[in-house]
């Protein structure tokens, strides 16, 4: 054990960084007679609680694929889309298998995560995933089949594209027709199951990627900014430029079908 007394409060916080704290050297600095130290060790505990916190939930969110572990299923996959509320842009689905071991602090829903929580993340889901894969529907599928069947062919590409090819799926919200694998639907898939919500911030985040590229094309909708969503600044751009082939034109379809 350190004998703290003789260390600088800027020692023993080097220490506390690099090192996991024993319970005695724990109660040893919560004594110590310097106000910084005894701030450090409460900092200390604090952090370590959120640590546990974050590892909980985590063990919780893997309850899904747990129980298709124990059925005999090896490669689970979560699917989740992104962009089934814009009103330009494609919707963009991900499918991601990961390792059960995987240590992925801070996994949730992407909607609940900040864009720099969603991008680091995403570096940690694709450094993890046994596999991972990204699928699209256009506009024009969008336009074609309505939002819901184009998002559909969107996931199932998405699974498709894996290299691993999976034997199980965990869906968010929908089931996918003439889908060669078993599957399990979710409603909000993305906050109960690790693998769907690894699958919502890999889709969300290459769909921000994307509609960030395609400003540059077309800057006078500032799709970099809200993604294609219906913000007044978007739609204030639409009623004055008038919309681009970005556009879903049936999103933009009023009861009289003129653009709205």
């Amino acid at each position: 054990m350190k004998v703290f007394a003789k260390m600088t409060v800027g020692q023993i916080g080097i220490h506390i960084r690099e090192n996991d704290l024993t319970p005695a050297e724990i109660d040893s600095l919560l004594s110590d007679s310097r106000a910084g130290v005894r701030r450090l060790a409460r900092n200390y505990i604090k952090k370590q609680e959120e640590m546990r916190r974050k590892k909980n939930r985590l063990e919780a969110l893997f309850a899904y694929e747990r129980r298709m572990k124990k059925l005999g299923y090896t490669y689970i996959a979560g699917v989740d889309e992104a962009g089934r509320g814009p009103l330009a842009g494609p919707v963009t689905a991900a499918a991601v298998i990961l390792p059960e071991k995987a240590l992925l602090l801070g996994l949730n829903d992407s909607k609940k995560l900040s864009p720099q929580k969603r991008e680091e993340l995403y570096r940690e889901i694709t450094a993890q995933a046994i596999d991972w894969a990204v699928g699209y529907a256009s506009v024009n599928e969008i336009d074609r089949y309505n939002i819901l069947q184009a998002t559909k062919l969107a996931m199932k590409r998405a699974i498709y594209a894996l290299r691993q090819k999976p034997d199980y799926i965990l869906i968010d919200a929908v089931e996918i027709d003439e889908l060669k694998w078993r599957q399990q639907a979710i409603t909000g898939g993305d906050a109960l199951s690790a693998t769907i919500a690894a699958a919502s911030i890999i889709a969300k985040v290459t769909r921000d990627r994307l509609m960030c590229e395609l400003d540059r094309q077309y800057p006078v909708y500032g799709f970099a900014e809200h993604k294609g969503y219906p913000t007044r600044r978007h739609r204030e751009a639409i009623t004055k430029y008038g919309p681009c082939p970005l556009h879903r034109r049936s999103f933009l379809q009023g009861k009289e079908g003129e653009m709205t």
